[in-house]
């Protein structure tokens, strides 16, 4: 157990006052243990750190750095594989490994940073593919009645970057332990979602087996996305706006370039980087900040920022978007300690 330890050291933004405790939980038995031992004291659950903003007062409670690892393959069949994943595996490691043993169905969220556990919680999703796709069950230890449950994926009521245990009253409530998965045999087909599709195509890929679509995404997200252990950032820093399809059909007809994504239950997504550059501000830097000149949806970290000056410069991204089309953008990475 260690006190006053600076966040800014574990999360991606490098922001972030004290933590009042820290330690880590290798198994769910410490976990289960270090819960009983918090008492009625604040806890936070820590993976990489890669969707979170911690604040300059930092967090009074115990932060728990998640490291439950694991990796199992089971019932597998001729068409399909289970495989049941520790929530403190990273989460990238766990594609690789994926795809290593031909398996397909999560090859496209390659390269997005952060833990397993992570993954259900903000729906992670990426070119065409949702962690909702494969899902089948979790297991997570209940702070409010101390014992561990299971979710479904019905259960966890996934929706666009959002599922029970970011929403509501559960949000906070569910240490998730475990993710269990069913994978593919067969290899996805065509068409594609669009820049990967654009990047196959210039490179005259036609096998799509998970391995060339894993390189392909890794290779596409290593040029939008700067590194966040040499360039500080949290990764996309605002969701894809979803709006009703009579604004997408206004949009197209006034901006025939703008990029939309149809989503069913007439609903489309517009993507929020293309609203941002569309505002002419690809490349801002205020306070310690600067967005992004590869990806305006990245706000990086020039190596001095303090939590005022990210939300500075993150107001000053939102109004821009507001006042010229109407749309308030959503910040993705939650925040704690402000």
């Amino acid at each position: 157990m260690q006190e006053n330890i600076p966040l800014k050291d574990y999360t991606t933004m490098k922001l972030g006052g004290p933590a009042r405790y820290m330690v880590t939980a290798n198994t769910k038995d410490e976990l289960v243990n270090l819960v009983q031992q918090a008492g009625d004291m604040p806890i936070l659950v820590l993976g990489e750190g890669s969707n979170i903003i911690v604040g300059d007062k930092g967090f009074n409670g115990l932060v728990i750095l998640n490291r439950i690892k694991g990796f199992e393959i089971y019932d597998q069949d001729p068409a399909a594989t289970k495989i049941k994943i520790g929530s403190g595996e990273q989460w990238d490691s766990v594609v690789q490994r994926a795809v290593e043993n031909g398996l397909s169905g999560i090859e496209c969220l390659s390269s997005i940073p952060g833990y397993t556990g992570a993954a259900p919680v903000q729906n992670i999703g990426a070119y065409g593919q949702e962690i909702a796709d494969t899902l089948i069950e979790l297991e997570a230890f209940d702070l409010k009645t101390k014992q561990f449950v299971t979710f479904s994926n019905g259960d966890c009521d996934f929706t666009y970057r959002k599922s029970t245990f970011n929403s509501g009253s559960n949000k906070g409530r569910y240490i998730i332990t475990s993710v269990s998965l069913q994978l593919q045999k067969t290899i996805m087909q065509p068409p594609f979602y669009g820049s990967l599709q654009t990047y196959l195509n210039k490179h005259q890929i036609t096998d799509f087996n998970p391995f060339n679509l894993r390189s392909a995404v890794v290779a596409i997200r290593s040029n939008r996305l700067p590194d966040p252990q040499l360039i500080p950032n949290s990764g996309s820093f605002f969701k894809n706006p979803v709006i009703e399809n009579w604004q997408a059909d206004r949009f197209k007809n006034e901006y025939p370039d703008v990029k939309i994504f149809p989503m069913g239950d007439n609903l489309s997504k517009i993507a929020a980087g293309w609203l941002i550059d569309n505002c002419d501000i690809k490349g801002l830097e205020m306070d310690g900040f600067k967005v992004y000149e590869n990806n305006a949806l990245v706000i990086t970290n020039q190596g001095n920022g303090t939590y005022p000056g990210l939300v500075k410069i993150k107001e000053h991204i939102v109004n821009a978007v507001r006042d010229k089309f109407r749309i308030v953008l959503e910040q993705e990475p939650e925040e704690i300690g402000i």
